[in-house]
């Protein structure tokens, strides 16, 4: 048997997880290779796996995360009001499927973005379409996208994107055409999608940061009906990294 041609077939047929797999299998003893099989199972376990990992990595890059992070670096302790359960219950991102969202809330330094990265990539991991909007990015797109036509397929975008994280809420003023844009976004994915929104504003200030009590009311209703809250505490671990260097 020619097992070049065969692992050019596999290339050809774009399985490379499993040209791979076969190569590795090849170049094992004779006595030590498994059975058909075992071999056959060998070979779709490594497509598969190939192909988590290609999306994987094409969904992480798609989402456009601020930071590298991942949910086994997140630190847990009570001085930071955050524990290991906490944290547990939202990493399988069951979430998700239950179009639940998620506020975290605390002052600078203590942690938010990477918190909110890390859930992000954790999505990502699990095969949920991500998007990461920095509260400047997120302006930006609202007056860029109404001024070349392309704000409704903007919104549409968003609408089918299975988890957006919104980050440094509250750093910018908020105008009547974002908060309109806010509400309708919130509305579209109402009970269908998740929204992770991280801020150095305490929940109980968004209604006063909004403004417009009528719409204030509408975006919170659909923010905090079904929300994870994170409140982070303690010192900025920028200053406490910058003062271990």
């Amino acid at each position: 048997m020619n097992t070049q041609i065969t692992l050019d077939q596999l290339k050809q047929l774009k399985l490379p997880g499993m040209a791979d797999a076969y190569q590795a299998v090849l170049s094992l003893p004779v006595q030590e290779q498994p059975s058909i099989h075992q071999f056959m199972a060998r070979l779709s376990e490594a497509e598969i796996q190939h192909r988590a990992h290609l999306r994987t990595q094409a969904l992480l890059k798609l989402s456009k995360l601020r930071y590298h992070a991942v949910i086994e670096q997140v630190y847990c302790n009570s001085g930071r009001n955050l524990t290991q359960d906490q944290l547990m219950n939202i990493a399988d991102c069951s979430f998700i499927e239950r179009a639940e969202n998620i506020l975290i809330t605390g002052a600078t330094g203590c942690g938010k973005s990477y918190l909110a990265c890390a859930i992000g990539r954790q999505a990502c991991t699990f095969g949920y379409k991500t998007i990461y909007l920095g509260m400047t990015r997120f302006l930006e797109k609202i007056t860029q996208t109404k001024l070349d036509g392309t704000y409704i397929k903007m919104l549409n975008q968003i609408e089918k994107t299975q988890l957006v994280i919104l980050d440094d809420f509250g750093l910018h003023p908020m105008d009547k055409i974002t908060r309109l844009a806010l509400l309708q976004i919130l509305e579209d994915r109402y009970g269908k999608r998740s929204t992770l929104i991280s801020s150095q504003i305490p929940v109980n200030k968004w209604y006063e940061y909004i403004g417009e009590n009528t719409v204030a009311d509408a975006i919170m209703d659909r923010l905090s009906g079904n929300a994870h809250r994170f409140e982070l505490k303690g010192d900025s671990l920028r200053k406490k990294k910058t003062e271990k260097n």
